[in-house]
């Protein structure tokens, strides 16, 4: 297993994987991190071209990175051995275990999501009988803020089974590192649209698929709403909840029940609270 040894912090690499932490940077480029032996192999799982990945065995965790180095390296990546210190400059996270790789960002459009729901619609292998019956499940969210929120959502809606997570106005990109990292490489299996609101609203209207928002103010608790059918759960920022655009071109209001003093919660709770009753309902 081949790969080239760097030890010097100046190296040009070295301060590339450095950029990459910031947005402008990544996007200019269209590439972004992956760190993390979860993530880098959920990657590698869901073929994902990872251009490069780095290693430094001196902060492995475990005894499958060898492993893990060689299957990148048969799917096309260019390995990098760092010193100790070289990987605790580009790493992400205060702890690191050892692995980190760049891989392509890519784009998807409410046109994908007109393909993933169609497909729901086809016939399964094997089977006699249309898929009709998964309804599509989508989960939207506005203008999340925090990239450790967003990833818990992306890793939300993959255990709850949504087709789909559709981000509106986003505040952080999906490719932000901590987004990865929270997701823990779910971002790499559940399918993630980033769109605007109207366009957003308007296409799940010609799809026929109900909206249900979460706000204080409504009158009706989750737990009573049919969450069953077509359906896109959707949840706002963590300052200022949903838009005046969302609460009043949604099709159901609900609200999660507070019995203390907090009048709200984390939108990632809320988030799957309100998943998991829709998957109650639906199962």
């Amino acid at each position: 297993m081949p790969a080239e040894k760097i030890t010097s912090l100046q190296n040009p690499r070295v301060k590339e994987l450095v950029r990459l932490r910031d947005r402008r940077p990544r996007d200019e480029a269209g590439l972004f991190l992956v760190e993390g032996y979860r993530e880098v192999r959920r990657a590698l799982e869901k073929k994902i071209p990872l251009r490069e990945v780095y290693f430094s065995p001196e902060w492995f965790l475990g005894e499958n990175e060898r492993t893990l180095l060689e299957q990148a390296a048969a799917a096309g990546a260019t390995l990098f051995e760092l010193s100790k210190d070289a990987f605790a400059k580009v790493a992400y996270r205060e702890r690191p275990d050892g692995l980190l790789a760049v891989a392509p960002q890519w784009q998807r459009t409410l046109a994908d999501m007109d393909r993933i729901v169609a497909g729901l619609g086809e016939a399964g292998p094997g089977s006699a009988t249309p898929a009709t019956a998964k309804a599509p499940f989508l989960l939207v969210v506005e203008a999340i803020e925090k990239p450790g929120n967003l990833g818990t959502i992306l890793r939300s809606a993959d255990a709850a089974g949504c087709h789909a997570v559709i981000v509106c106005d986003p505040v952080t990109d999906i490719f932000n590192p901590n987004v990865v990292r929270a997701s823990t490489g779910v971002l790499f299996s559940v399918p993630c649209v980033v769109a605007e609101s109207t366009a957003v609203q308007a296409w799940l209207r010609e799809k026929k698929i109900r909206t249900v928002a979460t706000t204080p103010a409504a009158e009706k608790i989750y737990s009573d709403a049919d969450l069953r059918g077509p359906l896109a759960v959707v949840m706002g920022s963590e300052q200022y909840g949903l838009s005046k655009f969302w609460l009043e071109n949604a099709d159901l209001p609900v609200r999660i029940p507070m019995a203390g003093q907090a009048d709200s919660l984390n939108v990632a709770m809320a988030t799957i609270i309100t998943l998991f009753e829709a998957v109650r309902q639906r199962s």
